[in-house]
């Protein structure tokens, strides 16, 4: 039996890509920039569930704090005019909204206006905000009423925390002011309070 040619293909046949006709590496995956301590903190506040404190941020950058407080300033000044703003509580550091842009924002959560605060919990939460961390005792003295109910009224709209205990007989209980607090208020520090004078005979 003759040997047959088995038949061609009639299709040109594409020559197989070889390593150097790739695009470079770098043509793909260009290098990028390293990023500044700023972006650094902005990224991780971004991504956070919640607070981020001084003491993670520093042991996540591994750099001193003195750094990482410098760079939360230049963001506070960054986000000043945004929509978008950063909240200092204490060594908590988080992003907020614009205070000025709650109505908005509740128009689309379809939240409705909170009830206004009585003037008996205004008066106690004034207090705490400028004498922090602060017993019930010492806030009923300063007020000469008993401050219960407007405690319980702060507390339910997260603008005061149980804040620890005073290391007296009974232990009781210290309140202080909350990052919601900030929040509503329109500030992005307990720093950024209104200057009051306290009495000669308070300071003593």
């Amino acid at each position: 039996m003759d040997n047959q040619t088995p038949p061609q293909d009639n299709h040109d046949t594409a020559p197989l890509a070889t390593d150097h006709d790739l695009p470079a590496q770098s043509t793909l995956l260009p290098d990028s920039p390293q990023p500044s301590l700023t972006q650094l903190i902005e990224a991780l506040l971004f991504v956070a569930a919640e607070p981020m404190t001084l003491d993670q941020l520093t042991r996540t950058l591994d750099i001193e704090v003195t750094e990482v407080v410098k760079a939360i300033d230049e963001l506070s000044t960054i986000y000043a005019q945004r929509g978008i703003r950063l909240q200092r509580h204490n060594d908590h550091v988080m992003f907020v909204s614009a205070p000025e842009a709650a109505p908005t924002i509740r128009r689309f959560l379809g939240a409705q206006q909170n009830q206004r605060l009585s003037h008996a919990a205004l008066e106690t939460l004034a207090i705490i905000a400028y004498r922090q961390p602060i017993t019930r005792a010492q806030i009923d003295a300063i007020r000469g009423v008993d401050s219960s109910t407007a405690l319980r009224a702060l507390l339910s709209r997260d603008l005061i925390c149980e804040a620890g205990r005073l290391e007296v007989l009974g232990r009781p209980i210290l309140y202080a002011t909350t990052p919601n607090f900030l929040q509503q208020f329109g500030l992005t520090s307990l720093d950024e309070l209104p200057p009051i004078e306290i009495p000669e005979a308070e300071k003593e």
